[in-house]
């Protein structure tokens, strides 16, 4: 697990250490281990590397292999990278180094540019290919892994940051006006290629990218799920084993494929705890387990400490458990919104940030139960929009925008409000789905889209600030595959999750199986009082806000005058999103442009 970065020249000059040093110094935290650097004429390659296989200095990066004429920096994990090891052996490769980064190099040699789909695991990376005088870039089916770029007539350049990027400079920032719709309509989300800046942009999932040395580029689609394929034939006693099954697989995976140890980030929910009991079942013990908890609200608890707690019991594993108050809480939050490589309003960004902060001090690598709501149906309005009469945008919505397009036009500056993108995006990905199944077309669409800029990259983002690997079971591609033939039955039922909880019965803690779905909660961002009324308020109240225009006063003034009483649809704080944007922008943006 890494940091990467390049440049490509598209000017005729040599691209210099200056760019990727700049580039590096921001990608420092996702890579504590060792820092590299490549230079060839036009290309610049950066690695900040955090050691996880292969340890030796053999597995450093940028790695080379000068005999086909490649270089890679690398950004992840294949999982069934000793399979391939083993077949590109016996087609006549030979390895200096025991890792995966090698494996991935040799393929593209083997295979070319379909050696892509032949990799299991989370990853990132670029390629560049001194014979087709070519930068070829690919990203994970799930976007698990993160990848930027910024492209004028003078450069190409990406990083797994957008703060990489923006340190080097030249990126346009302005403002994107359908990227500003998405974002205040989705709770932060921006599909790809998008973001809220004009001048940045992120390779989608199941996407390569090309760039050649002359400067054209082509994105190219090289996976897709299908949601249209129906596996009616077996009963529901069947599709359980083969969940099962594949779950399994792919947890045991993500503890084998390290040279370090591997823990768990245990919410006390149905996911995480799912993930030790199979652990368990596969022979490991004393398992490492790590939770947090925040300070109660009258209206909602600040930590599920009783679950994770009998979950531990349970298991005997060796439980860690951390209780945050709302003082460290809002004196960390600035360091959390830096680490964002675009802004998000989820609560449980902050509690993963300060977690993970306290879990790298043990381990290097854990596994999260983060995808399972969306793969296996958790989330409270799935059956909500089951009950909808008709297949459409409405039905969706009425459910899931935090915004109307009427109320966007009276929250956003008149200049940067023209089209319903938000609308248009999300008719076109339902379309997508290729399925007359709304609710299908639903899970399709978060699995695809939805939940790759909101749970997944939160992940990243907040454990990677603090040079920790999280591993996500329930994202394996394989099992996402399987499930989404799953008749949505089997996971709607029972309020959600149906097989899931199936599969747990016998191996977990009852209470823990039927117990009301939980999230990760920071009460204070939704129920928006006291101190953090005033830093929300001294956020939206700045200088820098007022001159930046980008919200209408009016509607600022009306949420700031009572927060509690504007929460979105799906229970999040309207104050607390604006307030986030902005604040974002002041800690990243504006930063970069005034250094």
């Amino acid at each position: 697990m890494c940091g990467i970065c390049g440049e490509l020249r598209l000017d005729g000059n040599a691209s210099g250490p200056d760019t990727i040093e700049s580039m590096l110094r921001a990608l420092r935290r996702r890579g504590p281990d060792h820092e590299g650097s490549y230079f060839s004429a036009a290309l610049g390659l950066g690695h900040r590397r955090l050691a996880v296989i292969d340890l030796s200095e053999q597995a450093n990066q940028p790695m080379v292999d000068a005999a086909a004429g490649t270089v890679i920096v690398f950004n992840g994990t294949i999982y069934n990278y000793p399979q391939l090891r083993r077949q590109l052996i016996g087609l006549g490769h030979t390895f200096r180094s025991t890792g995966d980064t090698e494996v991935i190099l040799k393929a593209y040699a083997q295979w070319g540019r379909s050696s892509v789909s032949k990799l299991s695991g989370m990853f990132a990376f670029a390629i560049w290919d001194a014979g087709r005088q070519e930068l070829f870039l690919a990203r994970d089916r799930l976007g698990i892994k993160p990848l930027y770029y910024t492209q004028g007539k003078e450069f190409f350049r990406f990083a797994s940051t957008s703060q990489a990027l923006l340190g080097a400079g030249g990126v346009d920032t302005e403002l994107d006006r359908a990227g500003l719709h998405h974002f205040l309509s989705l709770h932060g989300v921006v599909p790809a290629p998008g973001t809220i800046l004009q001048g940045l942009k992120k390779l989608p999932p199941g996407h390569t990218m090309r760039v050649q040395a002359a400067g054209n580029s082509m994105v190219e689609r090289y996976w897709q799920l299908n949601a249209d394929r129906v596996d009616a034939d077996k009963g529901e006693q069947e599709w359980q084993h083969d969940i099962q099954a594949a779950l399994q697989l792919a947890v045991e995976r993500r503890l084998r494929i390290a040279d370090v140890p591997v823990g768990v980030l245990l919410s006390g929910g149905l996911d995480s705890s799912l993930l030790v009991g199979l652990l368990n079942q596969a022979g490991v013990r004393e398992i490492q387990t790590y939770s947090a908890g925040f300070e109660d609200q009258p209206e909602e608890r600040g930590n599920e400490f009783e679950y994770s707690d009998a979950v531990a019991g349970h298991f005997a594993t060796r439980h860690h458990k951390f209780y945050i108050d709302n003082r460290k809480v809002l004196a960390r939050l600035p360091e959390a919104v830096e680490h964002m490589t675009e802004p998000m309003v989820g609560q449980d960004a902050i509690a993963f940030y300060l977690l993970a902060e306290q879990v790298s001090q043990h381990v290097s690598v854990v596994q999260s139960g983060q995808g399972a709501d969306e793969v296996f149906g958790g989330y409270f309005w799935y059956p909500r929009m089951q009950a909808e009469s008709s297949f459409g945008v409405e039905s969706f919505a009425r459910h899931y925008f935090d915004r109307s397009h009427a109320e966007m036009q009276d929250t956003l500056h008149q200049d940067l409000v023209s089209d319903d993108f938000t609308s248009d995006s999300v008719r076109q990905l339902l379309h997508e789905a290729n399925t007359d199944d709304f609710i299908r077309a639903v899970l399709h669409m978060d699995v695809t889209t939805l939940m790759v800029d909101d749970p997944v990259k939160r992940v990243d983002n907040m454990t990677m600030a603090h040079g920790l690997e999280a591993r996500v079971p329930f994202l394996d591609h394989e099992l996402v595959e399987l499930a989404m033939q799953l008749p949505v039955r089997y996971k709607l039922a029972h309020g959600g999750k149906h097989i899931l909880k199936n599969i747990a019965r016998g191996l977990l803690p009852s209470k823990v199986i039927d117990r009301e779905k939980g999230y990760f909660p920071v009460p204070a961002l939704k129920y928006v009082r006291s101190e953090f009324m005033e830093f929300m308020r001294g956020i939206l109240h700045s200088d820098a806000c007022m001159q930046r225009g980008l919200f209408q006063r009016r509607y600022v003034d009306t949420l700031l005058a009572n927060p509690e009483r504007y929460l979105t649809p799906l229970k999040g704080s309207k104050l607390w999103h604006l307030a986030l944007l902005e604040f974002w922008l002041q800690r990243n943006v504006d930063r970069c442009l005034a250094s």
